[in-house]
């Protein structure tokens, strides 16, 4: 009876676990054509820069608070802390820019200072 459930319990932590993987590579593949739409080379690149656009804030904002879901999903299953910290770090990071106006400078014109 104890074998059957532990089994049980393990496939469906696998099951959610490769559900989650692909879950994420069918976002990092929209984040990438989202960095190609606004001009960036790569998504590395994107996920750098400061956000200029309330699209892109948007974004940031989805992206942070994906990874806190996935992060306290993590407290039960824990390898997916590992796989929401990086979103989480992104997001938070790209919001912090925005929350300080970094973005904002490099839309100014040089003259106007």
């Amino acid at each position: 009876m104890f074998a059957s459930l532990a089994t049980l319990i393990i496939a469906a932590g696998v099951v959610a676990f490769l559900a989650t993987i692909l879950g994420l590579y069918k976002l990092m593949n929209a984040y990438r054509l989202k960095a190609k739409q606004a001009g960036y080379s790569t998504l590395g690149s994107y996920m750098r820069a400061a956000p200029k656009t309330d699209g892109e804030k948007k974004d940031a904002v989805d992206l942070m608070l994906r990874g806190l879901v996935l992060c306290v999903v993590g407290l039960v299953f824990p390898p997916l802390i590992l796989v929401g910290i990086f979103p989480l770090f992104y997001g938070g990071r790209k919001m912090a820019y925005s929350s300080m106006g970094l973005g904002l400078m490099e839309d100014m014109d040089q003259s106007e200072l």
